[in-house]
């Protein structure tokens, strides 16, 4: 299954996540991934939807959402042609023993130390989801406590705006 990546500009209003979310929810199909946030304009917010599927499903997903009053354009984005981040905050379990090779994992990903006691460490990591999903995989042995992963937050390469 391929990974699809659609950044939709809607009017930022209450209930337009909620419309969105049902449009997903009558049809069956699951969201991967969903970041929301408020442009540079404050009347209008972008939603970044990561969905799993075909060409087709997401065809119809497009068509679907085009149909939403509150929608004012829908962006498909390929890997290639967009900039994607990810931002991840991982609670690891932290002894003496492990200690230094956790910091120096978290200096080779460039990520950064949240907080840290003397019994766990929280790590700040952002990246390309491959590069989160790699660093979690690192912290696994030492045994992780909790993990939050924001989504993806994509922009368009190139001077090409919407």
């Amino acid at each position: 299954m391929n990974k699809y990546i659609l950044s939709i500009l809607v009017e930022n209003h209450s209930g337009v996540l909620s419309k969105m979310a049902g449009l997903f929810t009558r049809r069956g199909y699951n969201i991967d991934s969903l970041t929301v946030s408020v442009t540079d304009d404050p009347t209008i917010s972008r939603t970044t939807i990561v969905v799993s599927g075909d060409e087709q499903i997401t065809e119809q997903i497009v068509k679907q959402l085009n149909k939403l009053i509150d929608v004012i354009k829908i962006l498909e984005l390929s890997p290639q042609k967009a900039v994607s981040r990810e931002l991840a905050l991982i609670k690891v379990t932290l002894e003496q023993s492990t200690r230094s090779f956790i910091i120096e994992t978290v200096n080779i990903f460039k990520g950064n130390i949240v907080e840290m006691n003397s019994k766990s460490i929280i790590i700040e990591i952002t990246g390309d989801e491959e590069k989160v999903s790699s660093f979690i995989e690192l912290m696994r042995p030492y045994g992780i406590k909790e993990v939050v992963r924001t989504g993806l937050a994509v922009l368009q390469k190139g001077s090409e705006m919407y």
